[in-house]
Formats: C-alpha cells, sequence, structure tokens
C-alpha cells in the first residue's frame, strides 16, 4: 500500500474510532476510580417558563407586552413574547402567529427549548402542522451534556430530529476550545441519543487537523455499535502496534467487540470476544487468530489462542460450569500476549462441570485438564471425577453427620506414564459449639482410599493395588477476651484471641502411590489450622500435633479494626526417634519433621485513612531460616495519590529462592497531569523484572496517556515455535488519545488502567479506599 493511502486510512480509522461510546459491561458494574475529577461542567440554562406553565394538550400559550390581530387570521406579539406548547418553548423580542396555516415567524433575542437542546438564534421560522422548526445564526447546548456549539442553519423535526448546517460541536469550555468539530452537516436523533456528522474537520486550538467524510458518535452512555477508542504502541517483541476495537450491540442480553490488531513485526491479528446473559445462564468467547506469523521464520502455521467461558442454572438445582483454553504453541502468551492470561502462566484452564444440589446431598460431575506450558510433565486430566456429598444434622450437640466420597480416574497424554482410578470415601461427625466468647469444633472421621494403578515402570515403588484407610481427629477451640484501653486521649477496644487445636491423623507409607492432584498447601498463618498439608487426596499428612496460636487486635470506636499480631506454630508429638526412623519414609513424616517447629506470624497495621502496613512470614526455628515472607507498605493521600512498597521472599521455588522488591507509585502533579510509575527488582539475581512510566493529561474533554514499559520476557521450550531472536526483554511505548463527549461518557477516565497493568499488578490493601 503506497504511503499515502496508508496515512489516510490510519487517519480515518483514528477518527471513526473516535466516535462510538465504549462498551459497557453488563456482567458487573464498573466503579470510576475518580468520578468528579476533569469532568466538564454542564451549563445551568435558565427555563423560559417555570414547571407550573406546562402544556399537557395540544394548545399553544402566547404571553406578551402587545398584541395585534389582523383580518381574524394573523396576529402580532412583541415585548417579551413567550410561546409554549407541548414539546417546545420560545421566547422573543416579537412573534407572528399565523391561526389558519399555524406557521409562527420571530425575530430578536430568540430563545428556543424543548426535552434535549437550548438554542439562542437570530431568526426563527416553525410550522405546526409538519412538526418543523427552522433557525439561523444559532448556538446551542445540550440539556445533560456539556456538547455545545453553532450553527449557520438548525432545523429541528418530530420525525428526523435534529439537523445542523455549517455547525461546530465540542464538549470543552472556553473561546477557543480544545478541540472542536466543524461540520457541513451534522443530524442528531429525535431521541438525542446519537449525531451522524458530515464533512466533518478535527480542529485542535481553532487549527483544522485531519477531514473525515462521516462518522457517528453517542450523547449518553447507553451501548451502541460502532468503533471504541484505538491503542497505539510500540515493543521489541512485536513492532508499532494499532489495535482499533470494533463494539457491535447485537441484543440488549448479547454484544460483540471485533479488535484488528495490528503489529508490523508479525501482521495483523484478529481478536473476537463475544457476550450473552439471560437470566440463569452467561458466558464469554474469546478468539484471537493471526494467520502468519511474520517474526517465525520456520513456521508459517497459525498461531491462535481460543477461551469460552460459562456458568448457568438449570431448573433451580443444575448448574454447569465451563472454563476452556485452547492455544496454538506455548511460545503464543510470550510472543503476542493476551488479557486471558499472562506470559507468566504455566498453565491454561480446561474445566468442565456439571452439578446437582439438593437439600442434603449435592453430586458433580467433572472434567478437567490443565494444558501445560513449555518442557514441564504433562498434569493428569480427570476423566472424569464425579463427587458426592451428603451432610445429616444430628439431634444431639448441635452435631452433623457428614460424607464425602469421590471417583476419579486419571489420564495423561504422555506415553508410558503411570494413570490411576482413585476411589475415596470419608464420614465422620462434627460437633461445631459456637458462642461469642469462645468456640469448640471437633471432628471425628474416617477416610479410606482405593487406587487401582497402571503403565508401572519396573523397579517402580509404585503398587497396582492400594487401599489406605486413615481415622482422623481434630479438636479446635478459642477464646475471645477484649477490654477497652486507652491511648493517647482515644478511647480503644482491645482482643486477645488464643486458639489450640490438636490434630491426629494416623502415619503410614505413602510413597506406592504415585502424585496425581497433589501440592503442598500455603503455610500461612491460618495455614497452621488446617486439618490438611496438601491438595488432592495422594497425599494424607500423618499428623500427632498441637497448633496454638494468638492474635490481638484493636478496634476504634466504629469497630474498625486498625491493628492486628497473629502468632502461631504447630508442635509435633511424634517421638525424634519415629520421626528420624530411617525406615520411615514418608512424604508426610518427613513434612511433620521439617514443619514441627515452624513459626507463623502475620501483622496488620492501619496507622490512619492513609497509611497501612501489612507482613506475614513463616520461620523456621529449627534450622533458623525464613520459609516464606511478605510485607507491603501502603500509603493513599486521597484518590489521586497511591504509593505502594513491598517486598516478597520464598525460599524454595523448583530449588531456587525467590526474593523481589516493587515500588508502585500513582501521583496526580497537578488537576490535569498525573504519573504512575512501578519497578520490580530481583535481589537473588540483582537485575530488574519489569520497569514502567507513564503520564497522562486530562481536561474536561480531552486526555492523553504516554508510557514506556521495559519487562523481562519468559520463554518455554517448544519445538514448533523456534525463536532465536527472542530478546529476553520486551520494551516499548504506549499513546492513546481520548476526546471525551465523543463516547457518551463524560467523566473521569483516570488512571487505574494504568496502575493495574503490570506482570505482577497492584494488589489492592484492605481498608484503603481505592
Amino acid at each position: 500500500m503506497p504511503f499515502s493511502r496508508l496515512k489516510f486510512f490510519l487517519i480515518l480509522v483514528f477518527f471513526q474510532s473516535q466516535t462510538v461510546l465504549a462498551k459497557s459491561a453488563f456482567f458487573k458494574k464498573e466503579v470510576e476510580p475518580y468520578p468528579l475529577r476533569a469532568q466538564c461542567f454542564v451549563p445551568s440554562v435558565n427555563q423560559i417558563t417555570s414547571e407550573e406553565n406546562r402544556i399537557t394538550d395540544k394548545t399553544i400559550k402566547i404571553t406578551s407586552q402587545n398584541a395585534a390581530i389582523r383580518q381574524d387570521q394573523f396576529t402580532n406579539f412583541s415585548g417579551d413574547v413567550t410561546l409554549i406548547d407541548n414539546v417546545q418553548k420560545i421566547s422573543a423580542d416579537e412573534l407572528a402567529f399565523n391561526n389558519l396555516s399555524m406557521q409562527i415567524k420571530a425575530t430578536g433575542n430568540i430563545n428556543y427549548q424543548n426535552a434535549t437542546i437550548n438554542i439562542f438564534a437570530d431568526s426563527l421560522n416553525a410550522d405546526k402542522q409538519n412538526n418543523s422548526t427552522e433557525m439561523t445564526s444559532a448556538s446551542y447546548q445540550l440539556f445533560s451534556n456539556p456538547g455545545h456549539g453553532r450553527a449557520q442553519t438548525l432545523t429541528l423535526s418530530e420525525g428526523e430530529g435534529l439537523m445542523m448546517v455549517n455547525s461546530s460541536y465540542t464538549t470543552c469550555i472556553g473561546e477557543t476550545p480544545d478541540w472542536q468539530i466543524t461540520m457541513d452537516e451534522l443530524a442528531i436523533t429525535p431521541d438525542g441519543k446519537y449525531a451522524h456528522a458530515y464533512g466533518a474537520k478535527i480542529n485542535v486550538s481553532d487549527v483544522p487537523i485531519f477531514y473525515v467524510p462521516y462518522f457517528a458518535f453517542p450523547l449518553t452512555d447507553e451501548r451502541t455499535s460502532g468503533f471504541l477508542y484505538p491503542k497505539f504502541g510500540s515493543s521489541n517483541r512485536s513492532g508499532v502496534e494499532i489495535e482499533t476495537p470494533f463494539y457491535w450491540n447485537i441484543a440488549p442480553n448479547m454484544d460483540a467487540t471485533i479488535t484488528p490488531h495490528y503489529m508490523s513485526k508479525r501482521g495483523t491479528q484478529l481478536n473476537t470476544e463475544f457476550r450473552y446473559l439471560t437470566e440463569q445462564q452467561q458466558g464469554v468467547i474469546n478468539l484471537e487468530y493471526l494467520n502468519n506469523d511474520k517474526d517465525i521464520k520456520d513456521n508459517d502455521d497459525a498461531r491462535y489462542l481460543a477461551r469460552i467461558e460459562h456458568i448457568g442454572t438449570f431448573s433451580e438445582n443444575y448448574r454447569l460450569y465451563i472454563d476452556y483454553t485452547n492455544i496454538s504453541d506455548d511460545n503464543y502468551l510470550v510472543d503476542i500476549g493476551s488479557s486471558q492470561y499472562s506470559a507468566n502462566d504455566a498453565y491454561l484452564y480446561q474445566v468442565g462441570e456439571l452439578s446437582y444440589f439438593s437439600d442434603s446431598w449435592q453430586t458433580t460431575l467433572k472434567l478437567q485438564d490443565f494444558a501445560v506450558l513449555g518442557n514441564h510433565e504433562a498434569s493428569y486430566k480427570t476423566l472424569p471425577q464425579i463427587e458426592v456429598e451428603a451432610y445429616q444434622p444430628l439431634t444431639f450437640l448441635s452435631g452433623q453427620f457428614d460424607f464425602y466420597s469421590e471417583l476419579s480416574s486419571f489420564k495423561t497424554s504422555t506415553k508410558n506414564t503411570v494413570e490411576a482410578n482413585r476411589f475415596h470415601a470419608e464420614a465422620g461427625l462434627s460437633f461445631p459449639i459456637q458462642t461469642p466468647a469462645w468456640f469448640v469444633n471437633s471432628e471425628f472421621k474416617l477416610m479410606h482410599t482405593y487406587y487401582q494403578q497402571d503403565n508401572i515402570a519396573q523397579g517402580s515403588s509404585l503398587d497396582e493395588e492400594v487401599s489406605r484407610t486413615l481415622p482422623k481427629v481434630r479438636i479446635h477451640g478459642g477464646i475471645n477476651f477484649d477490654k477497652p484501653l486507652s491511648l493517647f486521649g482515644q478511647t480503644y477496644k482491645q482482643t486477645l484471641e488464643p486458639q489450640l487445636q490438636y490434630l491426629y491423623v494416623r502415619d503410614i507409607y505413602q510413597d506406592n502411590i504415585g502424585l496425581y492432584d497433589t501440592t503442598n498447601l500455603q503455610d500461612d498463618y491460618d495455614g497452621l489450622f488446617r486439618d490438611i498439608r496438601f491438595s488432592g487426596l495422594d497425599r494424607i499428612a500423618g499428623a500427632n500435633q498441637v497448633t496454638w496460636g494468638l492474635t490481638t487486635r484493636l478496634l476504634d470506636e466504629t469497630n474498625l479494626e486498625f491493628f492486628r499480631f497473629s502468632l502461631g506454630q504447630t508442635i509435633s508429638l511424634s517421638s525424634e526417634k519415629e520421626l528420624n526412623d530411617p525406615n520411615n519414609t514418608t512424604p508426610s513424616s518427613s513434612f511433620i519433621k521439617e514443619q514441627r517447629s515452624a513459626v507463623a506470624a502475620d501483622l496488620f497495621y492501619r496507622l490512619n485513612e492513609q497509611w497501612q502496613i501489612s507482613s506475614d512470614i513463616q520461620y523456621n526455628t529449627v534450622e533458623n531460616y525464613t520459609n516464606k515472607s511478605q510485607v507491603n507498605l501502603d500509603y493513599r493521600f486521597d484518590d489521586y495519590h497511591s504509593v505502594q512498597l513491598n517486598h516478597r521472599y520464598t525460599r524454595d521455588v523448583s530449588g531456587k529462592s525467590l526474593e523481589q522488591v516493587s515500588l508502585l507509585a500513582n501521583i496526580a502533579l497537578n488537576a490535569q497531569w498525573a504519573f504512575v510509575g512501578r519497578i520490580t527488582q530481583d535481589l537473588q539475581l540483582k537485575r530488574s523484572l519489569e520497569t514502567y512510566t507513564g503520564f497522562q493529561y486530562e481536561s474536561c474533554c480531552w486526555a492523553v496517556r504516554i508510557a514506556y514499559h521495559r519487562h523481562i520476557n519468559s520463554s518455554v521450550d517448544d519445538p514448533n515455535i523456534n525463536n532465536p531472536d527472542r530478546e529476553q526483554f520486551d520494551n516499548g511505548f504506549m499513546v492513546k488519545f481520548i476526546l471525551k463527549g465523543l463516547s457518551g461518557s463524560q467523566s473521569s477516565i483516570g488512571t487505574q488502567e494504568m496502575f493495574n497493568s503490570s506482570i505482577f499488578g497492584y494488589k489492592q490493601p484492605y481498608y484503603l479506599k481505592n
């Protein structure tokens, strides 16, 4: 395409995309971060007459200082003339009314008002029989909208709406608006919701910049089809990027967004999102498709990502849940990226569930798989997994009988890998006793699991058939103390909440069972009081242990917590001889030995409405090392100033320690300019993981966003997509323009989107008003 044609095409696409309302979310209400900032005010309009003089029938009421009647057909009014009917109000110096033809002609200081617009004009001619009005040299102001402008000729018609010739439109204030559209013709629909512009010139500070033959834009915040705001950017991995999304309002409960995504290094990708919503069903279907990636030299296959999410109910008792994603190659997220997943994600969801619920039992049929990315061991599929839960209240001690059973078939796509069928059932009694001052929860269960394992390699420790029966006893209790406390002249309530748990699970040999859906759980303070240490059922950790914990809080007069400190520890009651027995090599025993003296602590301190600190740590007191820790310091002065400093440490992530520190800032430099910055540093490898710097200018009628980003690229081994030119870091720029008032919404766009767009994201703290 020649450069001149390409330039005109981009100009046309850019300004068409300014024309239509950004799509509304009809699944959830989005909260605007800064609802009143940089919003153009709507001028107040002095009504020609009061509400008491409103006309509801077809009569016409005219008042004036003087009136003259000629031939019983013509009436001339002069001096503070006012005309009122059921659709409009007119004031003028002089007004002539033809009783036969029902025509009106007004001159001098004309003011016209109806339900959607206020107009001042030099002359007015109205035809009541055709319900049309024409004015010249008019200036107008839309009601409930800062949109205003001028027109050489302005025509109002009941059937066709408002038509203006040689007109202008802007939402900016001042004699010389920041931006203004001058048009050969501007048509506004009769309901006042949409505008159509013909022969339009885009002017910035009264200087014409671009010409657009035609475009349309909404005047309210209702959903409508059309182009959304475009996005311009650049990056090492994709080159210059241009996105021009088109929103299709298919039906009140159905819509779609179609986004051509041009990448100078790779080609043009087509992204589509289809959403639907009924009384009992809702879902989203996303498809991203690139026919040929020009940056991949040795492979011309299409690259794509497809995802469907659905949730719905049937006959009040059935629920269906689907989350399925398929991808063309493992490096798709790394090279191209997607709004569905992060480039650091190691797997994709592929889950389908059908559940039935009744008053005392429920069952679920689940099909589950994970598309593992990269050169990792393939995960197991459950094809299928059937769960049944039942519960029956008892007539004594507020007890309840609980039953749970599961039948799972584990398959894998890897050849010569162990596969298994697992049946698990557990039944028991629970006795929860709860009072405001104390609680005691007791559980007594018996758990039985049977495995049938196939494709076992020679020399493996796994057995073809395994039966495991384990009893479990859990008693968990606590007391809540509180007392008034005076500090610095203020009255507070201090609590002291000790709790104690005893847990017993028989410890047996389990190395003859494969690992199909089991991994370690998080070991924070709350995790100390769980009755399991692993997800899944392939490992049930043996336990003969006591866990103690102590929490103290400070609450203000409104019972809002502003200080909390928790400390706890799990102590094994098993003997050292048992734990150190070389013949006892079960993972559960080694787990107890490692964790028997681990201490977990949690701290939260809300200094005031602006400052807050939170932290937690898991520390091994025997080996004297920290397993995990994190600390967050947050400052939020108001809606426009936020700072967060955080530190994360994990001792063992795939055999390596992880230690990172991040600083995030969102600062309003003045009423128009805002800064968003973010940096994440790897302290172990002494390198930067991510850097983001963004500036945004926003007035009441337009905004521009400019940002620079640099972040580390992950990479996975994929023999199908080999790109030796893939760089370690990706960096580039992003630019986005917004003309407010051409999208229906007049409110501030804020900087929350910039604040959240990162690899790690912004973790919003509790109690800070954001």
